[in-house]
């Protein structure tokens, strides 16, 4: 009875958001996951209301064995590659920078946080005009930039480059969210005790040495909790990408983008089926994070 008591009050507290997000969230993955099981397809809801058949897998085989969505899935490799290194290295720097007395801090923090402010769409739209491709005499954007400083070897077609144009597009991702990087980097440094830095100094250690082997193994759990949450974030790329380029243009396909052309089209079925790989892409990133950061804190 004192158990039911105990537990009572709390439940009834969280029941409505426990419900909520069982058939919003859970409800309707459990949902996305049946209807990429079927063959909801447009010939088949052409005319209204029609039966779908269970497929199983069939409609995962088909995309992963297709080659455009090879092609999407390899650029959201390179785009999330490019995207991490980016946003950890320059996130990093500018907290050590900031890290030290500086005159200034406060504006710099808010110039270098700024961009999270803007929303994807709104820099894009801006960002399609750097990034524009003309060369030479008509060229626009940061091509103009490099043929007015004689810098024209750099001219180059950015995001309409067939191989790596999606990598263009991760520069104003990376514009975008150093500033979020180099905040969870500047609490890191600010959580380190100062004693680790008064008994490293006392034990003669240089400012470089006290950095390598007091500082910055600190910072681990940090950097980790920054590659997944700016992971999870590249894997989910999509507004940004159809804000400088279209659908249509194949060389900056995402599976993102995939998703969105398999709607508008309704193809639900495949529709389902790449919004199931994103979410078990995620998981298999995510889901050893949690467990690792649970079995440490149950270790304490």
């Amino acid at each position: 009875m004192t158990a039911v008591k105990r537990w009572g009050p709390p439940l009834l507290l969280l029941a409505p958001s426990l419900i909520l997000m069982a058939v919003f969230v859970y409800g309707f993955i459990a949902l996305n996951f049946q209807t990429s099981f079927t063959d909801s397809h447009t010939a088949q809801q052409a005319n209204g209301v029609a039966p779908s058949a269970f497929v199983g897998l069939e409609n995962y085989f088909a995309l992963l064995g297709s080659e455009a969505f090879q092609h999407s899935l390899k650029n959201l490799v390179l785009y999330t590659a490019v995207f991490l290194v980016g946003t950890m290295v320059i996130g990093f720097v500018w907290a050590w920078i900031l890290e030290r007395p500086t005159k200034g801090e406060g504006f710099f923090r808010s110039v270098y946080l700024f961009p999270m402010a803007v929303s994807f769409i709104a820099s894009g739209v801006v960002w399609r005009w750097l990034l524009n491709s003309n060369q030479g005499e008509s060229a626009l954007g940061l091509n103009r930039l490099f043929q007015i400083v004689g810098l024209d070897f750099l001219q180059n077609p950015w995001w309409n480059n067939v191989t790596w144009g999606i990598a263009a597009i991760a520069i104003p991702a990376i514009w975008q969210l150093s500033g979020y990087v180099m905040a969870l980097f500047l609490a890191g440094f600010r959580g380190i005790p100062d004693e680790l830095r008064e008994a490293g100094r006392i034990d003669g250690a240089s400012e470089w040495q006290l950095y390598r082997h007091v500082i910055f193994p600190q910072l681990s759990p940090v950097a980790l909790s920054a590659l997944i949450i700016i992971g999870h974030m590249s894997l989910k790329a999509f507004d940004l990408i159809m804000s400088i380029s279209k659908p249509s243009n194949y060389q900056t396909k995402v599976p993102a983008v995939d998703m969105f052309v398999f709607k508008s089209s309704y193809d639900y079925a495949n529709a389902a089926a790449v919004g199931s790989i994103l979410l078990i892409i995620v998981a298999v990133l995510i889901i050893p994070y949690l467990v690792h950061t649970s079995r440490k804190e149950g270790g304490r």
